[in-house]
């Protein structure tokens, strides 16, 4: 999609799947099952959808997907073969590894960060050499110093592998990455996760992650279970709805296996999302 003098493309990483009632907090089965029906072991289809946004001369991913460095653990959490098509998506749109110049972290759980690093012989070692890792300060230390609630998601000796490399970029709070790209710390998902925000000619393509993983979360109850602050979340995505409805905007999901990025509209009272090609 372009807007303006930037391009955001999305691929997808990897397919996966998660327990319906983690995806849908709250909300019953007999509702969230008819929008994403699950199979015998309650499990629902996701998919790691990654955005390359092209800007400024610059290229700019947002996550990184699961990668293929997950333990055996790991797969069987999130009912995946490993198999990332990370590098097989760039190449599809003429870029390399080395291509990257940033990578924006919405958050460190293995879905979003996963892929940040890959394996040369037995060593773990950044998979964008050149690029800037760019996540909230916040953050960092929740994931290189897990509790128990957040140890299956957060992996610290595979993200130390960024802060070694020297390619570990903290910030505090909202930031400008460069003019037009800013990043807005929302909480709700984690204290640390946040929001990147695009603009360009009076158009603004907005990536929320797991505030809003799927289209059918657009609907401010719809909150997973493993948010840690479910409060904040809600009260993040009714001010984004407002602005998505009010304003010229698209929205990017990270999860959704239809709709990769959206318009939000209201028709006849009701919040919808409409696919743009």
């Amino acid at each position: 999609m372009k807007f303006g003098k930037f391009e955001i493309i999305p691929f997808v990483e990897q397919r996966f799947k998660l327990d319906g009632g983690t995806m849908f907090g709250v909300v019953p089965r007999k509702i969230w099952g008819k929008l994403l029906p699950p199979d015998e072991e309650n499990l629902v289809p996701m998919e790691t959808n990654l955005f390359l946004l092209k800007a400024h001369g610059k290229n700019f991913l947002f996550d990184t997907g699961l990668g293929d460095c997950l333990s055996p653990m790991e797969r069987k959490i999130y009912a995946s073969t490993g198999e990332t098509e990370l590098d097989s998506g760039l190449r599809s749109l003429g870029l390399r590894p080395s291509d990257i110049d940033y990578v924006l972290l919405t958050h460190l759980h293995t879905d979003h960060a996963g892929g940040t690093v890959r394996k040369e012989g037995e060593t773990l070692v950044p998979r964008f050499p050149k690029a800037r890792y760019i996540v909230q300060k916040i953050e960092w230390n929740d994931a290189t110093n897990p509790n128990e609630r957040t140890s299956a998601v957060y992996i610290p000796d595979r993200l130390r592998v960024l802060e070694r490399a020297g390619q570990l970029e903290l910030v505090d709070g909202d930031a400008e990455v460069m003019p037009g790209i800013k990043l807005t710390r929302t909480g709700g998902h984690t204290a640390g996760h946040q929001a990147i925000e695009a603009t360009s000619d009076g158009f603004t393509a907005v990536y929320y992650a797991d505030i809003v993983p799927s289209s059918h979360h657009i609907r401010i109850p719809y909150v997973a279970s493993v948010d840690l602050f479910p409060l904040e979340t809600m009260e993040v995505k009714r001010k984004l709805v407002e602005r998505l409805l009010a304003g010229n905007m698209a929205i990017g999901f990270d999860h959704d296996i239809d709709i990769k990025i959206g318009r939000v509209v209201d028709e006849n009272g009701k919040v919808l999302v409409r696919k743009v090609e």
